[in-house]
């Protein structure tokens, strides 16, 4: 009997505890990245394929049939049914046919990373408002030379590199997500 879940199902948002269910795992996490890159119907088998890659950390071409198998059989036993179930996904035992649902977006948020060597956004939004609030303090004590410039260049001043910043932070992550950058890494191989 096919399990499917048609996608006007998925209205309702997902509670706390679902999603931490799903994201615990990392086969899961691979499903809904690669879900979300390839968008339409994808057979489990190229799916297995390119989770065994991402875990044994090499090019889909390298990955061996007893990884493939192992992988193969844990997404259709386990992992693939427990997402449908939850309607994260719609997956189609008879076919070996995955698809997104309204509920595979809005896992999606989560699973954004940070690459090695990259700057964490939250530390520079942090230290951008840290430098923002020593500089309100010097220009209220009235320090010498930072009088000099007015409150409204200033003021002018963060508001641009806030733009700016929040311009590029969404320009260069909006597709850096876990399947991105495992792929990015084993290009450069």
């Amino acid at each position: 009997m096919s399990q499917q879940v048609r996608r006007g199902e998925a209205d309702d948002a997902l509670s706390n505890e679902e999603i931490f269910d799903v994201l615990q795992n990392e086969r899961r996490r691979h499903v809904i990245q690669y879900l979300r890159r390839h968008g339409g119907p994808v057979s489990l088998g190229g799916l297995a394929d390119h989770v065994a890659a991402a875990e044994y950390d090499c090019p889909t071409d390298d990955v061996t049939s007893a990884q493939r198998k192992r992988v193969y059989t844990t997404l259709q036993q386990s992992h693939l049914p427990q997402m449908n179930d939850a309607r994260i996904i719609a997956y189609d035992s008879d076919d070996g046919v995955i698809t997104t649902t309204d509920r595979t977006d809005e896992l999606t948020i989560y699973l954004e990373i940070v690459p090695e060597g990259e700057f964490p956004w939250r530390e520079y939004y942090l230290s951008l408002g840290a430098i923002a609030l020593a500089i309100v303090a010097v220009l209220w004590v009235g320090v010498y030379p930072f009088t000099l410039i007015p409150d409204l260049v200033w003021a002018t001043l963060f508001a641009v590199v806030l733009i700016i910043s929040a311009l590029y932070h969404t320009l260069v992550g909006r597709e850096l997500t876990l399947i991105e950058f495992v792929e990015d890494e084993h290009e450069k191989r």
